[in-house]
């Protein structure tokens, strides 16, 4: 995180170019796209890459159904051993449409004040 306390993650994937015939429009809803880069405060980190949820991540999102807003730890124990522990934060997002290439989620601060601290931004280039 910066100085400011800002943390902004860009996650940026290729549009396909649509195959003979096809209209432009045939490609997936933009939060289906397989595979992104990835950019935190404009400094590349790599890649992130879509998945379904596994059993473990399951059992946890289970665990923490009643939490409503807040960030801890979960021990080893309450998750899977092989990871170890677990940190989390769960908050409220507020989702921006801006086309159907490109999509922000704001994370909403509880005390109201100084706008988002985590803004993740999905964009198809």
């Amino acid at each position: 995180m910066g100085a400011s306390g800002l943390l902004r993650v860009a996650l940026e994937c290729e549009k396909k170019p649509a195959a003979a015939g096809e209209r432009s429009s045939s490609s997936p809803r933009l939060l289906e796209e397989p595979v992104w880069s990835a950019t935190i405060n404009g400094r590349s980190v790599g890649y992130a890459a879509r998945r379904e949820a596994t059993e473990s991540d399951v059992r946890v999102m289970q665990l923490l159904h009643a939490v409503s807003m807040g960030a801890g730890v979960l021990p080893a124990d309450m998750t899977d051993p092989a990871d170890g522990e677990l940190t989390y934060m769960r908050a409220y997002f507020d989702r921006v449409v801006g086309s159907r290439d490109s999509e922000t989620f704001y994370m909403l601060n509880p005390d109201g004040n100084n706008g988002p601290e985590l803004t993740i931004f999905f964009v198809r280039i």
